[in-house]
């Protein structure tokens, strides 16, 4: 398996990125369905969002994002369920 970076949804990520200020003042508290550069829905949660961008947009081509300030809108820490952390009285499945 190759170890490269995934740049599915590199355009909309960087288009967040770049105009997270503008988005934030427009949008905030809001979860924004962006495809390329541009925001083709604003929704209230991540449920409606989802629904409903995937009735007018084919799977995969659209990227959901939580419009709120600071990089901590954009950045996601994901923990794998193999851990390598000697707990208690666990056995590895």
């Amino acid at each position: 398996m190759e170890n490269t970076p995934d740049t599915r949804f590199q355009d909309e990520l960087d288009f967040f990125i770049s105009n997270q200020d503008d988005l934030v003042r427009r949008y905030r508290g809001k979860v924004l369905v962006l495809k390329g550069r541009q925001v083709v829905g604003v929704y209230r949660d991540l449920l409606e969002a989802y629904f409903e961008a995937q009735r007018e947009h084919e799977l995969g081509t659209f990227m959901l994002q939580r419009c709120e300030p600071g990089p901590d809108a954009y950045t996601t820490t994901i923990i794998s369920s193999l851990s390598f952390v000697n707990w208690p009285n666990a056995t590895p499945r």
